[in-house]
């Protein structure tokens, strides 16, 4: 017989906790040099213990006339009333009554905590990671999720199958099947993909009420949507033209065939090298820049402050974290340069024969082999290349450019998907304009130079690299 009734017990289970200061300190790795200026100078506008090393000395002879100590004071007040004022207005009824709109049952503290995570400016796998984080627990999977996450193309495409993930990571199969799944079901629709069918099939299966003739058009006929070839769909479903004109509009208009790609953010106005790569004595050695990045202190003003707030405990508490935001700030910077360093070091370390003898030899490289050497989490060498731009003796080129997978050449080295690119992008410069290249013939040349891959990867990579067909390519004198 079954009892009905309540019941407590006890679980134990691992969670991981980012704090404010381990936050902050994420984002001022992701933070281009530029960007990081901007947010220098706005810490040092809102945090009086927070100076520029060359005010320091300033500072300190200011601690000897007490009357120019006063000014320093009158400001940290009136931060400290305003901030009074503001936590007093958010205790107001109506702010209650706001807040405890949100306080029903689990799903929508997680849309809250969703609602509060970084807009799309970010990366498409802090997006997608803020979600998980929300709906999993479990430290095994999440960890073959986040491999997941950052295997993803910009497109928001993944290209490896369970299989290959399990074999890579050495878990079990179904667990890299539970991962996949996982990210499938994540916003937007469509991530996780294996390809354009999938993607859109994914989508529809979203929707309310698809038409029986779209999901056929996209399941058998999406080449042919494609090369607008409506009369031999018309033919082969027994529709009309009009009812497949409706249908590849309702897929122009209802699926996004890149949900990946509003993640990319806006492009960089300018380009300022984060990191310097100089050949020294035959040596390859690596600096980073910190342009025009003043040195941060703590100012020696807090010390008096602090003695003379003990009598006031809120005063005392408030000075307190401005000290402690002001140190992890600064902290956070030297930690940034640092994590830098390290990953440029190691992609240095062995993209040598690029920087001695350009693209051709740059190698296959994933960030999961830049994250083992330097004994740090992936999502961190994704932030350290993120925006990050590195000055070589071939050129200043995104620290992003040296990930890619590889092509076994005829000699047995293994080619980067860049590298290839690249190869191919000399081969469409160097032909005949009247009489262009068929991309049969784009790869019978690559064979000659030693890389031989299927015509459809020559297809893939010449529309990544912008490069309309033979056809469009033909000009007429």
């Amino acid at each position: 017989m079954m009892r009905l009734g309540l019941s407590q017990s006890l679980r134990t289970e691992q969670r991981l906790v980012q704090s404010p200061q381990m936050i902050q300190a994420m984002q001022v790795l992701q933070m281009p040099l530029m960007e990081l200026k901007d947010q220098v100078e706005q810490e040092l506008q809102e945090n009086a213990f927070l100076e520029r090393k060359d005010e320091t000395e300033n500072s300190e002879t200011a601690l000897a006339t007490p009357p120019q100590e006063q000014p320093i004071e009158d400001r940290l007040h009136r931060e400290l009333s305003a901030e009074m004022d503001q936590l007093e207005a958010r205790l107001e009824p109506t702010w209650r009554n706001r807040a405890g709109s949100y306080s029903g049952d689990d799903e929508d503290k997680k849309l809250e905590a969703l609602n509060n995570t970084p807009g799309r400016s970010t990366s498409l796998p802090e997006y997608l990671m803020t979600q998980v984080r929300t709906q999993e627990s479990e430290p095994n999977l999440i960890r073959v999720i986040e491999h997941v996450v950052y295997s993803l193309d910009p497109n928001g495409r993944l290209a490896e199958s369970p299989e290959q993930i399990a074999q890579e990571l050495a878990v079990p199969i179904p667990l890299a099947e539970e991962a996949v799944q996982v990210v499938r079901d994540l916003d937007p629709i469509g991530v996780g993909a294996r390809d354009l069918r999938d993607c859109l099939l994914m989508q529809l299966d979203h929707m309310t009420f698809v038409r029986p003739l779209t999901r056929t058009i996209v399941e058998n006929h999406l080449d042919d949507l494609a090369m607008n070839r409506l009369p031999k769909i018309a033919k082969d479903t027994g529709a009309s033209i009009e009812e497949i004109v409706e249908s590849r509009d309702f897929l122009r208009v209802h699926c996004n065939p890149h949900p990946g790609s509003e993640f990319s953010g806006p492009a960089p106005t300018g380009v300022v090298p984060d990191v310097v790569v100089e050949e020294v004595d035959g040596r390859f050695e690596v600096k980073t820049q910190r342009g025009s990045l003043p040195d941060l202190s703590l100012s020696p003003i807090n010390r008096n402050l602090l003695q003379e707030a003990r009598k006031d405990p809120k005063l005392y508490e408030w000075l307190r974290r401005k000290i402690e935001a002001a140190k992890w700030f600064i902290e956070a910077v030297h930690q940034r340069q640092n994590t830098i360093e390290r990953v440029a070091t190691e992609i240095v370390r062995r993209q040598e024969g690029f920087l001695r003898h350009g693209v051709q030899h740059l190698k296959p490289m994933k960030m999961q082999d830049i994250a083992d050497a330097v004994h740090v989490h992936i999502s961190t060498v994704s932030r350290a290349a993120s925006g990050k731009y590195i000055q070589t003796p071939q050129g200043i080129f995104d620290m992003k450019r040296f990930f890619s997978s590889g092509t076994q050449s005829d000699s047995g080295d293994m080619v980067s998907q860049q590298a290839v690119k690249d190869t191919l992008k000399q081969i469409v410069d160097a032909e005949d304009k009247d009489n262009p290249m068929s991309d049969d013939q784009l790869v019978e040349e690559l064979g000659k130079r030693g890389v031989h891959i299927a015509r459809r990867t020559v297809t893939k990579y010449r529309k990544a690299l912008g490069i309309d067909s033979s056809t469009r390519r033909k000009t007429f004198g």
